[in-house]
């Protein structure tokens, strides 16, 4: 949808001209994510600063019913922030400060462009913790991750970003501005806005400020790689390390192509993998008592033991740690260096995990694709890389979405779900019948309807297309 120009004006005297822009390469630059290789530039870009421009923005775009697309980091998965239906490009990325930490009540309020490990870092010098780690935590902002309700390799232990969200300010459609909630640990006061909020894909409102609840920061870690023969068999050691009584604070699953293409990768990294592995699991514990961690490590080392695995690799110092994660971290940009690819992101009950990967690769033999897995297999969320590689263009096209229908089909009977933590957005859209019955989805739809009745605000999101 292209921007009259008397619009353009007006948006021009709400955030000043330095701030609107609608020459080609910006709007094709914001009209993409990491999300395969789609490109759908909005009419004009606008980078407002304070949520009184979103607001005169909003109910601009409100009265001359016009598309707008929140945009952030541009680090999803799952096409939230392309602009679909053209309209307005909405970039917050002007709304990069860190409030306040506050250390008496271990809480932080954060405005969303804030990058995620930057926030990370900042609560960690005042000897505090924000756990949610998802991959790209480099690069994306703290405000997408609520949108998507994010995840990463601890949150099988502490949790995904939803469980860290006490309260949002939130520019409705219309251009009001609320708070969903309190800045409190517990609230029982009416229907729960602030996680309506989180996990709705910038499609109900958009969040101007975020309350966060924060942890005291662990003192020490245990890492170890576990090298597995059989990788049905890495799957099966996740449940049996939680019926041991061990909860560890991350527990990664990497195929040996993932693992092999991320040493690639990667530089400065080596890994001695014998030819015959076929998976890792890369385990961590954490907490402040030494001896606790070691006598888990044991356990652990024990309760993998019983299965067929090389030796296990004790990561004995920071350095080595740190280049264990940047492997682990660094495998979807390793698996999108090699081919063109469409990555799944299912989740299932983590004891279903053997199954779930064995459907996986049946389902990939029966259509002609390769995939990739990895994961955080520690809360049973299995990353599903289907490479293009030697497929033809029609098969590409047209058998591959049968087998992720089939995939998504497996993973729901087995009382998983479509996805773990990157949201539904624009590309699994059309596999949510799978998921939700017709209530289902008519009830969201109602939510959406309520929030947003002209159905401005990221259209053409969550909802299948023949619905």
């Amino acid at each position: 949808m292209n921007i009259p120009p008397h619009t353009v004006a007006q948006l021009e005297a709400i955030v000043g001209n330095a701030y609107v822009f609608a020459d080609d390469e910006t709007r094709r630059n914001y009209g993409h994510d990491e999300t395969e290789d789609y490109v759908f530039p909005p009419a004009i870009v606008v980078k407002p600063a304070t949520a009184q421009e979103i607001s005169a923005i909003m109910k601009l775009a409100n009265a001359g019913q016009i598309p707008v697309t929140p945009i952030g980091g541009r680090t999803g998965l799952s096409g939230g922030a392309l602009a679909i239906h053209g309209g307005i490009g909405l970039s917050m990325e002007r709304f990069n400060k860190i409030v306040e930490i506050d250390e008496r009540n271990l809480q932080v309020v954060v405005e969303p462009a804030v990058i995620t490990q930057v926030l990370r870092e900042a609560v960690a010098e005042k000897g505090l913790f924000y756990p949610p780690d998802p991959s790209s935590q480099g690069s994306c902002f703290i405000g997408g991750n609520v949108a998507e309700n994010a995840g990463g390799a601890r949150a099988v232990k502490y949790g995904v970003t939803k469980d860290y969200v006490l309260n949002l300010e939130v520019v409705l459609p219309n251009g009001e501005i609320i708070w969903t909630g309190a800045n409190t640990l517990k609230n029982s006061t009416g229907y729960n806005l602030t996680q309506l909020m989180v996990g709705s894909e910038g499609t109900l409102g958009v969040i101007t400020k975020i309350v966060m609840k924060l942890l005291p920061k662990n003192a020490h870690n245990i890492l170890m790689l576990v090298p597995f023969f059989e990788a049905k068999q890495a799957c099966e050691a996740v449940a049996e390390i939680f019926r041991a009584g061990i909860v560890p604070s991350a527990l990664e699953f990497m195929e040996r192509d993932a693992i092999d293409w991320a040493l690639e990768y990667v530089e400065g990294i080596s890994v001695d993998i014998k030819p015959d592995i076929q998976a890792h699991l890369l385990i961590e514990v954490d907490g402040n008592f030494p001896d606790v961690l070691f006598s888990e490590a044991e356990r652990i080392a024990d309760v993998v033991g019983q299965f067929r695995i090389d030796d296990i690799l004790f990561a004995d110092t920071e350095d080595q740690k740190n280049a264990l994660w940047k492997m682990r971290r660094n495998v979807a940009e390793a698996v999108k260096s090699n081919s063109v690819y469409k990555e799944e992101d299912t989740v299932v009950p983590r004891y279903e995990l053997p199954r779930l990967l064995a459907g996986i690769k049946a389902i990939g033999k029966k259509y002609g694709f390769r995939s990739v897995c990895y994961g955080h297999a520690g809360d049973g969320n299995l990353h599903v890389n289907i490479v293009k590689g030697n497929m033809t263009d029609d098969a590409w096209k047209t058998d591959v979405p049968k087998g992720i229908r089939e995939i998504f089909e497996l993973t729901v009977a087995l009382k998983g779900t479509l996805s773990g933590e990157h949201g539904i957005g624009y590309v699994q859209k059309n596999y949510m019948d799978i998921a939700f019955n017709p209530v289902q989805l008519a009830l969201m739809k109602g939510i959406k309807n309520t929030f947003d009745p002209n159905g401005i605000l990221n259209p053409g999101k969550i909802f299948p297309d023949q619905s």
